[in-house]
């Protein structure tokens, strides 16, 4: 078992039997790992950037998880087995997911409101139902800028850079960005529109 992984606050730590699907043998450290994730998200954001409109649906939102993390995860995709320290039950999330993508199907025919809006509640939902064993925050932030893209939407800058290493005003970005979802966890969504655009 691998036990170099190291999770910064509000990451969900991996069970045993999802560290066991980690795919390159040569991964020893933390930084090895970031990298090879961080080229594998490179090659997804190029697959997604081409115009696409059907990007609501379960498959297209598993197949994005997929690219992302293809070349180092064999589970890159699959919905978690699990419950994890966030997240849904894991048994009802191909539900949930179905449900998301028509309410936000709905959000959006009916412009029920302004696009950040929309946008930031999709991504909330998303990380909220936590569908895949890690990854979910960088999966709701692509998904989220795809969406908004497919709908002729200007992205989010997601607080202008890494969410692990940047600061603004003394404070860690990831900090904020963590803070953001808690208040949209209790339906004050302003916080992450803010977040999403700062």
């Amino acid at each position: 078992m691998k036990h170099f992984i190291e999770y910064p606050e509000g990451a969900t730590p991996l069970d045993p039997d999802e560290i066991k699907g980690l795919i390159p043998g040569y991964i020893t450290t933390q930084g090895e790992l970031n990298l090879l994730e961080q080229e594998n998200i490179l090659e997804a954001q190029s697959w997604s950037s081409t115009k696409r409109k059907d990007v609501l649906n379960e498959s297209f939102l598993r197949e994005l998880h997929k690219r992302m993390f293809k070349n180092v995860w064999k589970w890159a995709g699959e919905y978690r087995k699990s419950d994890k320290n966030i997240g849904i039950d894991w048994e009802k999330i191909p539900e949930e997911m179905r449900k998301l993508c028509a309410d936000a199907s709905y959000w959006i025919e009916h412009k029920t409101e302004s696009w950040d809006e929309i946008g930031a509640r999709f991504h909330h939902r998303l990380v909220f139902i936590h569908p895949f064993p890690n990854g979910n925050g960088r999966h709701a932030r692509l998904m989220t800028d795809v969406l908004m893209r497919a709908n002729g939407q200007e992205e989010f800058t997601w607080g202008r850079a890494s969410l692990e290493q940047e600061k603004i005003n003394g404070k860690q970005i990831r900090d904020q960005y963590i803070a953001a979802l808690k208040e949209a966890d209790k339906r004050k969504i302003e916080s992450l529109v803010k977040f999403a655009r700062s």
